[in-house]
This record gives C-alpha cells, structure tokens and sequence, in this order.
C-alpha cells in the first residue's frame, strides 16, 4: 500500500483520525501548524490539547447520548477515549480527565506510532490532488488563509460564532468554610465518589448583586465582522444575565440537589460549581461560567462569590472566534468536498459541538477514507447509532423527531452546530417500549428513562453490527 492519508489539525479530531487509519494499516502524515504558527486559545504544542473545558460530559452509556457515543468510541477502539480513560479525574457522573496528561498521552501515541509520520508546518491553502484522500481537522480555530481558502473553494461565506472559555482557579484559594464537596443528589459517577463538585452558595442578596456586576462589568468588545450569533450551549454567563435575571438560577448556577453542609436548614437561592481540572486535584474550573468579561473585571465579580474572595485563578476566562462549514450544503453524506471528492472535513468545523462529538467525527471520516484507499465503498453508520445520527445531522441538515415520529427537516441555510442528543436519533419501533407488567399507570420520567435505555441498547447494537461488517478495511502489511 503506497498510497498515504494527509491530515491537516492535530486536535482530538485530527488526531483519532490519524489513529484509526494508522491502525488500519495506512501510512498517515499528520500535518500541525503548532509551534510554528499558535493560535487564541491553545497554550501549547501538544496534541487534542484541550483548550475549554476538561470534561468529555456524562459517561452514562444507557440514558445519556453523550455517554452512548463514549461506549461506541470505545468500541472502534478510539485513542481519544482510551487516553480519557486512563487520565479521569472525579467529576460526578460525567468523564473528565487531566487536560496536561491527557494530551501528553495523545501525543506520545501518535509520536510513537510506526506508521504516522508528523510534520510541524501550517497549511495555507487547499492541498493539491497528487496529495490524494485528505482530511482537514482544523477545528474551530482554522488559520486565516486556509479558512479563506475553504470559503472560496465551497463558495459559500464563513459562518462563525464566538465560544467561551471558564476560568480555572487554585484550590488552595478556596475557602471551604463556605464551600462544601458535593454532587448534584449525590450522584457518583466514574472515579467519583458523590461529593465530586466544590459548591459556593449565594443567598438572594449575593446573587442580585452578582447579576448586577454582570451586567455592568466591562466586556470584550468585538469588530463589527465579528457580530455573529454564540452557540446556545456554550453562553457567557453576562449574556445568560442579560437574558434575564433568572437565567444563570435555572442554569449554571441552580441550586436543585444541594444542600449546604455548613446551613443545611436554609437552602441556598443559587450555587456556583467548581470542578476538578487536574489529577493532582489542585486546579478546579467554574462549571458553566464560559465569560467576555475583561480580565479586570473578571477578577473582582467572581471574587464576589462566597467562598471565592480570595480566589487565584491559574487562568481567567476568554473568548474567541470559531467557524464551522455550512456542511448540509457543501459536504456530501460521507463527509467529502462536493466539489473536491479526495478531500473529508472532521471535528468540529463540520458543524458538531463537543470534544467527543468532534472526536466521532474524526473516526468516520478515517474509515471512509481508508476505505476509499483501498478502493471500497464503507457503509453509512445507521443512524440508529450516535455516530450515525450526528452524521446525519451534519450532511442533511438539523433534523429532530416529534412524538409520533414524524421529521422536520429546516432550512439548510439555518444549521447551526450541534452536540449529540437523543433528538437526533430515528423514534423506536412501535412496540418496542413495554409498560413494566403490573403497572398501572407510566409515569413520565420512567418511561423517558425507559426510552432512553432502548435507543442506547439498540444503537449499541447496530454500532457492533455496523463495525463487524467492516473485516476486510485493512490494508496489507
């Protein structure tokens, strides 16, 4: 086999691309701009570096899709997952890892692999066709002139939106006369042990006055080019504020499943979570609390927070410009340029939110490119599964199921990115969900736990199925 795959971004998608093809027997040239040209966000040269938040979300596999996609990553054998695995750190029931391990550990594994071959060079344009089958795995921080690059080679104008980072502080700051350890009822999840989250609790009178430095405290200002929509899953939390004054309440900072350890007779009106964001447990990020807020600013409102006035903060929050393709519209359904077969589009710049969906799409795109290599034509994911699902998103459109099945395709010009979610996913067949025998009457959380467990056994299901018919995706030694 002479015929090698270029990959172009060394991030969590680029790089489980360069995994997968390599272990499939294909030479592979992973190509990352980082040292020679940095970016707005990373702090380093290595590999999928993380550059917001160190959680890879909830590792429930049965009533999670986010969970479900970490199991069928794990089934193809994914190097991402592998290393998330091993470098977990206490996080409730969601999977998160020691960013600085875990990314040395990606690195060492790509490094070290016999048939991946790194070059540390920026790519400013399109890659020739001698290249052959190409992915780009640029992410949401693709340089300026290859960007400029893909825009003019779809023929379409950049779409764009700006994705916030949370500020992380040093848990020796922290003052735990006020704090207390738990997760939300106490649930325990992987490596956890229920008591996984630092809780800061606000009475009423706090959280006005923090709602009130929000909305006055000085922010970025962006150009007028920059004046893009944000993605809804990621707001500042002075955006949330500006809202409504209950917004961060009923989100980052509700206070439903706690209770104050120091008070536990009076319930707090709202809590700010803290999260381990190292193995050593001396760093902890602020769940949820991505901000514009200049760095001045930051500083005196979030020490604002009971429990943080003395807070020193490893790194405060930021912000920066992300852009994604207009997939449904210039990417066909396994991911290639409809005007330039040879080349794939990974990650998140496809349009998928989250370093895991992004990761899912770096393990399609490998396969099928692969399989194009070898000259066969690989099957669709079903779209049954996680994968298959966010694949569909991606290439057709944002398309969800109302209750009796029935879908609703939008308009292509409107997609906007996505994380996996169970919205996604074709309804079950009919008759599939059973009442339990003797009960009389469902109730809704039951049956919407009951569902969820169906499609997840189901897509695990045609995931292995899926990739038991892939034998012969191998190239010879």
């Amino acid at each position: 086999m002479t015929e090698k795959l270029h990959i172009i971004g060394g991030g969590l998608a680029g790089s489980e691309a360069a995994w997968q093809a390599a272990e499939l027997g294909i030479q592979v040239i992973l190509h990352e701009m980082r040292p020679v040209r940095g970016t707005d966000a990373h702090n380093t040269d290595g590999l999928a570096e993380l550059v917001c938040s160190n959680s890879f979300r909830s590792d429930d596999a049965e009533t999670n899709a986010v969970g479900l996609l970490h199991e069928e990553m794990r089934v193809a054998g994914s190097l991402i997952m592998q290393c998330g695995d091993r470098h977990k750190v206490p996080a409730g029931s969601a999977l998160a890892v020691d960013r600085d391990r875990f990314s040395e550990d990606v690195t060492a594994h790509i490094e070290n692999h016999p048939r991946i071959e790194i070059r540390r060079e920026e790519v400013t344009g399109l890659p020739a066709a001698e290249w052959g089958q190409t992915i780009i795995a640029t992410g949401p921080l693709t340089a300026p002139d290859l960007a400029h690059e893909i825009a003019t080679a779809t023929g379409e104008d950049e779409l764009s939106f700006f994705d916030a980072i949370a500020p992380i502080v040093h848990f020796d700051s922290i003052n735990l006369d006020k704090a207390w350890f738990q997760s939300r009822y106490d649930k325990v999840g992987p490596g956890g042990t229920g008591k996984d989250y630092i809780n800061c609790p606000l009475d009423q009178d706090q959280y006005e006055a923090f709602i009130d430095a929000l909305l006055a405290g000085e922010k970025t200002e962006f150009k007028e080019w920059e004046n893009v929509p944000y993605f809804d899953g990621c707001l500042p939390i002075e955006v949330m504020a500006e809202r409504g004054r209950e917004t961060l309440r009923h989100g980052p900072m509700k206070p439903m499943g706690l209770t104050n350890e120091h008070n536990p007779d009076v319930k707090p009106y709202a809590v700010v979570q803290l999260r381990q964001d190292n193995a050593l447990g001396t760093l902890y990020n602020i769940v949820g609390f991505q901000t514009k807020l200049k760095y001045g600013a930051q500083g005196e409102i979030l020490r604002m927070i009971p429990g943080l006035e003395q807070a020193e903060f490893a790194r405060l929050g930021g912000i920066h410009r992300n852009t994604y393709l207009n997939s449904p519209k210039v990417l066909d359904e396994r991911l290639c340029l409809k005007n330039r077969a040879d080349i794939r589009f990974a990650g998140q710049i496809t349009g998928c939110e989250g370093y895991i969906e992004s990761a899912s799409i770096g393990i399609l795109a490998a396969r099928f490119a692969v399989a194009e290599i070898l000259g066969q034509q690989l099957p669709l994911p079903p779209v049954t599964t996680a994968m298959g699902a966010l694949l569909h998103h991606i290439t057709t459109g944002h398309v969800s199921y109302d209750e009796e099945g029935n879908s609703n395709e939008r308009s292509k010009r409107s997609f906007q990115p996505m994380n996996v979610n169970f919205g996604l996913f074709p309804p079950l067949a009919e008759g599939v969900l059973q009442k339990p025998e003797g009960v009389k009457r469902w109730r809704g959380k039951d049956k919407s736990i009951a569902k969820k467990k169906a499609m997840s056994a189901r897509a695990l299901a045609g995931f292995r199925d899926w990739l038991s018919g892939q034998s012969s995706l191998q190239a010879a030694e």
